[in-house]
């Protein structure tokens, strides 16, 4: 790293890049890690038949993240965005840790700490997007963002290969272990993060014109110094203006009903389809399906795992290709498909192969990765106009954390009273109720400015 002329060290852009996609990968890997230690936890504590406590302990950081992706924004408004990325990854840290050693059989315990690992989840999916795209070039923001999906999901197929290799292990050390990995990335993201300078704009925003200029002259050519700093002071100004304005009540106001309805709605759908079902259970899926033991069942969410990072990779290449409501349409089409059809076919069939709900369930996964995983959060950030934007996005993301609790929470219990066929053929009703909102509430918003989609929308809410 080359000096500055105060004697800063200049920070490299492929630093910033890392660590922007280091922040995805331990997301993505506390929400899968629980997919592999859930078998072996299950036969250790003695769980079968015990639905709602499985729901709890696979759901309870989803229900952390809702509280932690709600207060971490308002937290890093107040103490900056860098220090409330390092006190996630500590939570993270002391969260793995204490879900590894907690005593035999305390549910309540494990419960608790998944709970709290939760806020830290939910406090790095608000925190680290935002933070990187502040302080990375300009030219680089749209990669990061477009890599952040690629970086949950990559996190994802970790946790899954580190459950297959730790699977050999007596079941009592087995999930202890699994759980407990995650201290190991959330550390690096820590010492990676320690290395970086507060956001600039955080700086600006809070009057410290002169640290963030010290900082620009650590990440930016000399040249463009000045530059970055009138643009984020007139932005600041703006947004300063418009948080005067606008109220919670101004958000379901007929200038924007529609908008927040549309964004909120997606969000939601992308959760309650029932995509984590899967993602969490999928072990216990193929128990149910076959009858082969979910502990020996771990090379199916690495298939998953590695659908979902092509998937990622397919959309990176096509997202300008189609429109997002196109996309996101024939996704939701094939997704209610595979759901739908095994029950379709256990009816006509009824000894149809049992795997057959689980090719199925890859060709959801197949069509989720690349059209509503993606695409839901390119559409929120691009439907909701700049005056509103920071109140409607935290609503939607807060609705998109309870459904994926919900889910999570629910799917155990529903499959301990139904068949699988029949939970999958709720979720694919659901699906089609997605594609339908998507058609009629949705507008579409590729090529189109801020400006252009508000104004359709006030020209519906007003009947013109």
């Amino acid at each position: 790293m080359a000096q500055t002329v105060d004697g800063r060290k200049k920070i490299s852009e492929k630093f910033i890049y890392f660590f922007g996609a280091f922040g995805g990968i331990l997301f993505g890997y506390d929400i899968g890690v629980m997919t592999g230690a859930l078998p072996f936890l299950q036969h250790d504590w003695n769980l079968e038949g015990h639905a709602t406590t499985i729901g709890w302990i696979t759901s309870g950081v989803m229900f952390g993240a809702i509280f932690g992706g709600a207060t971490a924004g308002m937290l890093s408004d107040r103490l900056g965005r860098r220090k409330m990325i390092l006190a996630s990854a500590v939570i993270f840290v002391v969260g793995s840790i204490a879900c590894g050693i907690v005593p035999n059989n305390g549910t309540g315990w494990l419960i608790a700490m998944r709970i709290f690992l939760g806020i830290a989840v939910g406090a790095a999916s608000a925190l680290v997007p935002a933070y990187m795209s502040e302080i990375a070039p300009a030219r680089l923001r749209g990669n990061l963002s477009g890599l952040n999906q690629t970086m949950i999901v990559s996190g994802m197929l970790i946790s899954y290969i580190v459950d297959y290799l730790l699977k050999g292990l007596p079941h009592q050390y087995a999930w202890r272990l699994m759980l407990a990995a995650a201290a190991i990335p959330a550390l690096i993201l820590f010492l990676g993060v320690l290395r970086l300078p507060e956001s600039p704009r955080f700086l600006i925003h809070h009057g410290n014109v002169e640290e963030a200029r010290h900082v620009l002259s650590m990440i930016r050519p000399a040249d463009q110094v000045e530059a970055e700093i009138n643009e984020i002071t007139t932005t600041a100004s703006e947004e300063a203006e418009n948080q005067r304005k606008v109220s919670w009540g101004t958000l379901f106001s007929p200038r924007y009903r529609y908008l927040v309805i549309a964004g909120i709605g997606v969000a939601a759908f992308q959760q309650f389809q029932g995509a984590n079902a899967i993602f969490y259970y999928i072990p216990l899926i193929v128990e149910k399906a076959t009858g082969q033991a979910a502990g020996e069942a771990l090379m199916w969410p690495i298939i998953q795992g590695v659908i979902l990072v092509l998937g990622s990779l397919l959309f990176i290449a096509i997202a300008e290709k189609f429109n997002r409501k196109t996309l996101i349409m024939m996704g939701g089409t094939v997704m209610a498909l595979s759901f739908i059809l095994p029950a379709v076919i256990n009816m006509v069939m009824p000894n149809a192969h049992p795997m057959m709900i689980v090719v199925f369930l890859s060709l959801y996964v197949a069509f989720y990765s690349f059209t509503w995983a993606p695409l839901t959060w390119v559409i929120v950030g691009e439907i909701f106009p700049l005056a509103i934007r920071g109140r409607a996005s935290g609503i939607a993301s807060s609705f998109n954390w309870i459904g994926s609790f919900l889910v999570g929470l629910v799917f155990p219990i529903m499959t301990a009273k139904m068949s699988q066929e029949l939970v999958f053929f709720i979720f694919g009703v659901i699906c089609v109720l997605g594609v339908l909102f998507v058609k009629f509430m949705v507008p579409e918003t590729r090529g189109h400015s801020l400006e252009d989609i508000e104004e359709a929308a006030v020209r519906r809410s007003l009947g013109k």
